[in-house]
């Protein structure tokens, strides 16, 4: 119920479930249902308990909302995050039909055959119900949020950001750090994941500097914004720490808007060279019998709702806690007009004062009544049980320093006794420093104190004087606690609200012997959840520790990952989603191939034509086999365009194209082309191409179409991590030319139909190039040939590419001939032995490949050395062949493996593996390409192709990969 106006703005009606709210401008969804009445906000993941808002903040376990519908919804928001705005339309989650009457809840009946580690120990037996039954059922069952399964319209961002020293949290020890740097004459970025900064200033009833907290707050944030060397980044989570100063941080830009173009995250990167850590601290339950009825939170939770939202979490309130900041929690509730049934501390020597409502020393609350919402508590004081009347229960088990950060790089926090909780270990993140309560400190001027100091470190660190801030007053209390993790009793008491762990299934863990905090982690799913324990953690490592008799510290945490809170895939992606994600790059010639009723196949990420149909064709091999033909017999045409096209100029373009491949370029005449072999560093073969000499100082390197961005990305980095000092310069050129190869015995009379000056076989021979006329159109041309014919390449700037393509096609059908596909591509370099990337795939060597004279004997290069380890040079590795059938089966399927005639078809019996098959018209069989161990030396000798996914059988003759003209006549005539 809403007990105060003085903090909230004009009304906001918004939808949760279908029934139509009213909240105020500034509240979340849990603050304006709480106004409302509304406690049962969601279910548990595995029992379907009916489960209410815990907490106030992104820890929150139990408030899980689904923000919008079709398209654009979003699954798994915490409704203590989400503001609410006009026309805001919010839904449960794991439920059904109904939140009030959910049928999967009979899950909770079963719940003595459900414990932890069920899965493993129920599901084993009959063998092959797992497929057919239990994994559908589950699967069915399991999962919070869904998605709609419709493609995501939002659109995201990525950015990156820039500072001396990165404040995160903007609490009192963020504000004063911030305020610090910024007085030293630092480039400050501050970060708070709410959209209001101050922090716990926020919901205290308290002041600083002789003003309200919160006011103060406001105060400082808004000297901080009118600072030009400060920037504010409100509704802003630092997600995880990186090395080199580097932070992910997400930005969420549009959540409290209805929707609209703007992007509704950013995800930053972050460069800071100095960090302060004002993360604050997250306060934890304390387990007791039913502790998860809608309206049991923490109690830090309610202060937040009732002094900053002026909202009530309920009209009878009990408080309970093993520490100070339960009774701080009664003390504003009784302030505020609401009713306080009872304060139960569990310390006996717990100091109350004189106060207007029950106070109970020495007591703790074992158990609750409710179903949908709570009604009343047990009180439990020596062996007496008393019930009280309570709509809520404000429980604080005590402040839980948020260390996540700190643990990103592999640090381990330290517990500390006295506050009993971990706190960061100094120096795991170098450049960073934890200040204020996520650094074990707890009162608000050690806070501000401590944030003031930190900054100014980071100054001296930075070389600059460090700034002479005045300390503002503030509330400089003690904090005492006495641990109470969980309290006796039989029935079920939870730690891990939304996975349903309880007590009893931390002890459990430890009987069967899962005694590690890791193994107890994955045997119960404890802190597996959205919130990653942040609220339970501590609490169940605890239990574990009383369980194994050991100590909290030797019992250890599990291990902090990043992200600090879920952060959704397609943020990280940011604008790399659809067209972003993979664009479509369409050849000059794609709208002219669409004419020709040409199927598009994907190649990387451009788009080719497969074959080109004709009337009367019934399938695809009918077309192959034509424009096979087109090839062999008399001219066919193709866009080569996709081909990878760098242009290298400087003084040492030579020394690079020696480095990067493995044979001699520096040798290469004006005019030539060469045929390359690029190594990865590990001394295996990374690319294959040719590189033509037009200048001097000038080259144009040709890469396959699916390393283009990896070849581009190794010439960066030999240029700029291993030769800085070479004298060279190169750039993409890919999408500036447009390229077409012109293949077959009629090749050059075509092309002498287009160039301005004829060419022959003594002016342009085998593998030259040049500068060239194209219909008055200055080009390039290189006569090269991927397909074993006399064939050449012509190049024009792209704007003239589909004209080219026209008149060439044109001429070709005059001809005899005409377009060619990627089909019949595959063809024509299956039949002359030329490898692609289905060859070199990443574990194949030159040697391995029949290139090993390739690797100069003359220079070094780039994976030279590797490339001669032993290993990679034995005459019994798997080398490339030809595979031809001679039995009754004609049939060869890529990625079959090789046995010897007459071996079980066994892992331990194979010889090889196909990587390349076709259909050759030219030969009129099946031919394909493999590895097989000792493969040259085995020329002749019968073998067995075995594919068991297909379940095909084929004997096969090991024979030379060059089935058509191996002399190479045609080529060069």
């Amino acid at each position: 119920m809403r007990v105060s106006d003085s903090t909230t703005g004009q009304p906001v009606r918004f939808c949760f479930d279908g029934a139509e709210y009213t909240g105020r401008a500034g509240d979340t969804v849990a603050s304006a249902l709480l106004a409302n009445g509304v406690r049962l906000m969601g279910r548990s993941f595995k029992y379907h308990r009916p489960r209410g808002v815990l907490s106030a903040g992104s820890e929150e376990p139990n408030a899980l909302i689904t923000v919008g519908k079709g398209a654009g919804s979003e699954p798994n928001i915490r409704a203590t995050v989400q503001e609410i705005f006009d026309g805001l339309e919010v839904f449960s989650q794991s439920a059904w039909p109904s939140l009030k009457f959910d049928a999967m809840a009979v899950n909770d009946l079963a719940a003595p055959f459900l414990g932890a580690g069920f899965y493993y120990k129920t599901f084993m037996w009959p063998k092959a119900f797992w497929e057919k039954l239990y994994e559908p059922v589950i699967r069915r069952a399991a999962g919070l949020g869904r998605l709609s399964g419709e493609h995501n319209p939002d659109t995201y961002d990525r950015a990156f950001a820039f500072c001396d020293v990165l404040v995160v949290g903007a609490g009192p020890a963020g504000l004063m750090a911030a305020t610090t740097a910024a007085k030293a004459g630092l480039d400050v970025i501050l970060c708070d994941e709410d959209f209001t900064m101050g922090g716990r200033l926020l919901s205290e009833v308290e002041d600083v500097d002789g003003m309200p907290a919160a006011d103060w707050a406001a105060q400082q944030v808004a000297h901080l914004q009118a600072l030009p060397n400060v920037r504010l980044m409100t509704r802003t989570t630092v997600t995880g720490a990186y090395d080199g100063g580097i932070f992910g941080a997400l930005e969420r830009v549009t959540h409290h808007l209805p929707r609209s173009t703007a992007p509704l995250e950013c995800f930053w990167r972050i460069a800071a060279q100095r960090t302060v850590l004002c993360a604050g601290a997250l306060e934890r339950p304390i387990a007791f019998e039913n502790n998860d009825r809608p309206g049991i939170m923490t109690a830090g939770a309610v202060r937040s709702y009732l002094n900053r939202w002026g909202v009530s979490a309920g009209s009878t309130v009990a408080v309970f806690g093993n520490n100070n900041s339960a009774h701080r929690t009664a003390r504003d509730l009784h302030a505020a007009g609401v009713t306080v049934s009872a304060l139960i501390d569990s310390r006996p020597d717990a100091e109350v004062g004189d106060v207007p409502y029950p106070v109970h020393l020495g007591a703790e609350v074992c158990g609750s009544s409710g179903r949908l919402a709570l009604r009343s508590i047990k009180m439990r004081k020596g062996g007496d049980v008393q019930e009280i009347e309570a709509d809520c229960l404000a429980v604080s088990g005590g402040w839980n320093p948020t260390v996540h950060l700190t643990c990103h790089m592999n640090g381990r926090p330290q517990w500390r006794e006295d506050i009993a909780a971990f706190v960061p270990t100094e120096g795991t993140i170098p450049t960073l420093e934890a200040a204020g309560a996520c650094n074990g400190t707890f009162s608000t001027a050690a806070c501000l104190a401590e944030g003031a100091a930190a900054a100014n470190r980071a100054a001296e660190a930075l070389g600059q004087k460090a700034a002479d801030c005045v300390l503002p007053k503030a509330e400089d209390a003690a904090y005492r606690i006495s641990p109470l993790w969980a309290v006796a009793g039989k029935g079920r008491a939870w730690l891990d609200f939304q996975n349903d762990v309880s007590v009893k299934d931390v002890k459990q863990a430890a009987v069967e012997n899962f005694r590690s905090v890791e193994h107890m982690k994955r045997y119960t799913t404890q802190g597996m959840a959205t919130d990653q324990g942040k609220n339970s953690n501590v609490g169940a490592l605890a239990v574990l520790a009383d369980a194994t008799g050991r100590g909290i510290p030797e019992t250890g945490v599990t291990t902090f990952r990043p992200p600090y809170s879920p952060v959704a895939i397609a943020a990280m992606g940011g604008v790399a989603q659809g067209k972003g994600f993979a664009p479509e790059r369409f050849t000059t010639s794609h709208s002219q191939s669409l004419e020709m009723a040409a199927p598009m196949i994907e190649a990387g990420l451009w788009y080719r034509p497969s074959y080109f149909p004709r009337e009367g064709e019934t399938n695809w091999r009918q077309s192959c086999d034509r424009e096979v033909g087109y090839v062999r017999n008399d001219v066919g045409v193709c866009d080569v365009s996709t081909l990878g096209k760098i242009d290298i100029q400087g003084p040492d373009a030579a020394k690079l194209l020696d480095f990067v491949y493995s044979n001699m370029f520096s040798t290469l005449k004006e005019g030539r082309v060469r045929y390359g072999l690029m190594l990865r560093e590990d001394g295996y073969v990374m690319d294959d191409g040719t590189c033509a000499r037009m200048g001097a100082n000038h080259y144009v390197m040709t890469t396959t179409t699916a390393a283009a961005g990896e070849v581009m990305r190794h010439l960066e980095f030999v240029t700029q991590a291993l030769h800085p000092e070479w004298s060279v310069a190169f750039t993409s050129v890919t999408e500036q030319w447009a390229q077409f190869a012109v293949a077959g015995p009629k090749s050059r009379d075509l092309l002498n139909d287009i160039l301005d000056a004829p060419i022959d076989n003594d002016s342009w021979p085998f593998m030259s190039c040049g500068e060239i006329g194209v219909m008055g159109i200055a080009g390039r041309l290189f006569r090269i040939s991927f397909s074993g014919e006399h064939a050449y390449e012509v190049a024009v700037p792209a704007r003239y590419g589909a004209a080219l393509f026209a008149a060439l096609v044109k001429r070709a059908e005059q001809m005899g001939g005409g377009a060619y596909g990627m089909e019949a591509l595959n063809v024509l370099r299956i039949e002359k032995g030329h490898i692609t990337h289905a060859e070199i795939h990443g574990r194949v060597t030159a040697y391995d490949i029949g290139m090993g004279r390739m690797v100069s004997a003359k220079k070094d290069s780039m994976g030279k050395v590797m490339s001669e380890r032993e290993g990679l040079v034995e005459a019994n590795r798997e080398r490339m062949v030809g595979l031809r059938p001679v039995g009754v089966v004609k049939q060869l399927t890529a990625g079959a493996h090789i046995f010897d005639v007459g071996a079980a078809h066994v892992h331990e019996n194979d010889q090889g593996y196909v990587t390349s098959v076709c259909f050759s018209p030219t030969l009129g069989c099946m031919i394909g390409l493999g590895f097989v161990k000792g493969g040259p030396d085995r020329m002749g000798e019968r073998m067995v192709v075995r594919d068991h996914v297909r379940d095909l059988t084929v004997e096969v003759e090991i024979c030379d990969p060059v089935f058509v003209d191996p002399e190479g006549g045609r080529v060069r005539g």
